[in-house]
């Protein structure tokens, strides 16, 4: 794969060579404003270093929506580059973010380049080396004279391909630096978990142990690996331990965004598709191929965090549920009675005691006259001709005991 020049490369410090463009900058959102300001700030700190408009968007739990972001620059601007504040390509930034740029393509007629995640850059390994220096400072420790181990602690994913990429990352850390050990750990989703390594680590009995934050905001997730970390800490009285701070609003974060910015403008996003679960057969994960199966899960995700109104209202999480199910409410399922299915179904879940599954709305299906249509995954089961009476078999028999309702079965992928 090919990479552009250095000429390329340079960012751009004047306006006059971009009029009528702009930047869009992604984040995740967060519960904590503290942590969406960070990703304003850092949006204030790209149109400084480019000299074209920035704004922020954030895909759940803070506004703008990037639907809302991309309207109110279709306005002021004819070509946008999206870029990503993501860490790591995961569902968001290969589901997620695509289906909004795409949506917003039709929407307003105006030019889009998506970019890439942040990824592995030297910038950010810069950034992290003195993250843990500032650790062993606070310790008193040093790497040279001590043996010093290290735990990088990233969200988890349900992706195979983002969370090897932690562990790459953490290999690049011990590369050429004096510490005893670097360690990957993760807060959810995937393993090992960072009680479970910091407990590991232990064994070996380092002097001291520095943990980092692979998070971008000092947000929950952030506040939790301090906190396992200071009960690793005084449950191990024969080894110190410290959590250091997110990569936070450092200038070289813009470096970063800097060169994804050109990357996508110059038509040269890399993005690994040999380790892709969405592109190819990995093992353990063969029901994730496919792009209906990744279309239903970003649409999912948008609808379950449609409603930014009250995010304190119910904790965020992206632990998967056992069962996704997904209603078709477009026109023709609609006019055949889906919206009463949906809330049916709901209702029915609600009701058990048994039941972990998430209901939600969906476009189309391509089965139109064949609906209402729902479909449950992980299984791959489409039930059709549904009707709002059929809610209680399917949340009675499948859902709570894994029993498909064969007679409402449409089809299975």
């Amino acid at each position: 794969m090919s990479t552009p020049d250095d000429s390329d490369t340079t960012p751009a410090t004047s306006a006059d060579a971009f009029d009528d463009e702009a930047v869009l900058l992604v984040g995740h959102g967060s519960r904590r404003e503290k942590s969406n300001e960070q990703v304003r700030e850092l949006a204030a700190g790209l149109e400084s270093r480019l000299g074209i408009p920035v704004d922020a968007a954030f895909l759940e739990l803070a506004e703008p929506a990037i639907d809302e972001a991309f309207e109110g620059l279709a306005s002021v601007a004819s070509r946008v580059t999206v870029v990503h504040c993501s860490l790591f390509a995961a569902s968001h930034v290969k589901n997620d973010v695509p289906l909004a740029v795409e949506q917003a393509r039709a929407a307003h007629g105006i030019r889009i380049d998506n970019g890439a995640h942040l990824g592995i850059h030297p910038a950010i390994l810069d950034l992290l080396d003195d993250r843990a220096a500032e650790v062993e400072r606070e310790l008193g420790v040093d790497r040279e004279t001590e043996d010093v181990a290290v735990v990088l602690c990233a969200r988890g994913s349900s992706d195979p391909d983002a969370n090897g990429d932690v562990h790459k990352l953490a290999r690049l850390l011990y590369e050429g630096r004096e510490f005893g050990r670097v360690e990957t750990a993760f807060v959810g989703v995937t393993e090992p978990l960072l009680p479970e390594a910091l407990h590991g680590l232990s064994k070996h009995r380092p002097d001291a142990v520095v943990v980092l934050p692979y998070m971008l905001g000092d947000g929950v997730l952030t506040q939790r690996v301090r906190d396992w970390t200071a009960e690793f800490d005084s449950d191990y009285p024969y080894v110190t331990a410290a959590a250091g701070d997110p990569l936070g609003t450092d200038s070289r974060l813009l470096d970063v965004f800097a060169d994804r910015w050109q990357e996508a403008r110059s038509g040269s996003v890399e993005m690994s598709c040999d380790t892709c679960k969405y592109k190819v057969d990995l093992e353990g994960y063969e029901e994730d191929v496919g792009g209906a199966r990744a279309m239903l899960r970003a649409l999912a995700h948008r609808e379950a965090h449609a409603d930014r109104s009250d995010v304190d209202e119910e904790p965020h999480s992206h632990d998967a549920p056992e069962k996704h199910v997904a209603v078709c409410t477009n026109r023709t399922c609609a006019d055949m009675g889906s919206p009463a299915v949906l809330e049916r179904l709901r209702q029915e879940v609600r009701d058990s005691d048994h039941c972990d599954a998430r209901i939600t709305r969906s476009s189309c299906l391509g089965r139109c006259g064949d609906g209402p249509m729902v479909a449950v995954y992980p299984d791959g089961v489409w039930y059709g001709d549904v009707d709002a009476d059929d809610a209680e078999r399917i949340v009675s028999d499948h859902l709570n005991r894994d029993r498909i309702v064969s007679d409402l079965v449409d089809q299975t992928l």
